[in-house]
């Protein structure tokens, strides 16, 4: 660890897609920060909690959930809620970038896509919310992505969620902020996770992605971690509403 947050030690967090890719790399950032973390993810995370309790003292909290079936979503929350406090720290990290172009998205695929990239991400905020309110405050970590910055093709339906989710995170920041409740996003540029270098990252691809950025050197999932630690605790505690590229200078904003 590069940075120590005093606040998230014993904070209540939930990551979603946190046992695998760049929500590992966010799971572990937490629990060495002396956070109490659920997961929740489809597949399980067994090994990976073990390894977890073994490197860092602590156990992340299991949670098996599609979040795209809300009452389960929501059921899920809760249980992490009753075995670690109210959910402080929310983490919006699962997504699918599956490939697909237009003329080959057809309504169901359309529905899937949105209700993984963009619709769990709603209602986990929703169910956070009212522990939040109660605990004093909380902050929310949206993670999204550059892709629809750079106008890329290739995933048009995901490219859409991820800039929904920039518009989600700045209109629930303007009506959570009376709560003390911190909405924000992150957009990682081209993170080399074990998905990513298996299905996509050609040499060519690789190298091409490499000479957009200001800084020629490809992400890791560990290069995500401390911005939203800092998100996350109050050393940004009047940071809200806002979207961090972390992408090594591909896009800008402002």
């Amino acid at each position: 660890m590069s940075t120590r947050f005093e606040d998230l030690a014993g904070a209540s967090v939930v990551i979603t897609g946190g046992g695998s890719g760049i929500g590992a790399a966010l799971t572990e950032g937490f629990l060495r920060q002396g956070a109490r973390v659920a997961i929740l993810q489809r597949s399980d995370a067994g090994a990976f909690c073990d390894r977890m309790h073994a490197e860092t003292g602590t156990r992340p909290l299991d949670l098996r959930c599609d979040i795209t079936d809300t009452p389960g979503l929501r059921a899920a929350i809760a249980t992490a809620a009753e075995a670690h406090g109210p959910v402080t720290v929310l983490v919006n990290n699962a997504a699918n970038d599956k490939r697909h172009t237009t003329a080959e998205v057809d309504e169901a695929f359309w529905d899937w896509s949105q209700a993984i990239n963009l619709k769990a991400y709603f209602f986990a905020i929703q169910a956070v919310l009212p522990g939040m309110k109660a605990s004093g405050g909380g902050s929310v970590v949206n993670i999204s992505s550059i892709s629809y910055m750079m106008g890329n093709a290739g995933y048009p339906s995901y490219s859409a969620a991820n800039g929904a989710i920039t518009a989600l995170s700045r209109s629930l920041a303007r009506e959570a902020g009376p709560d003390n409740i911190r909405i924000n996003a992150i957009a990682p540029g081209w993170v080399l996770t074990d998905k990513q270098l298996e299905m996509w990252a050609t040499p060519e691809a690789l190298a091409d992605h490499l000479a957009r950025q200001c800084i020629p050197e490809h992400l890791k999932p560990a290069d995500i971690v401390d911005p939203v630690l800092f998100l996350a605790s109050s050393a940004s505690r009047m940071v809200t509403g806002q979207l961090l590229p972390v992408d090594g200078g591909v896009v800008v904003t402002g």
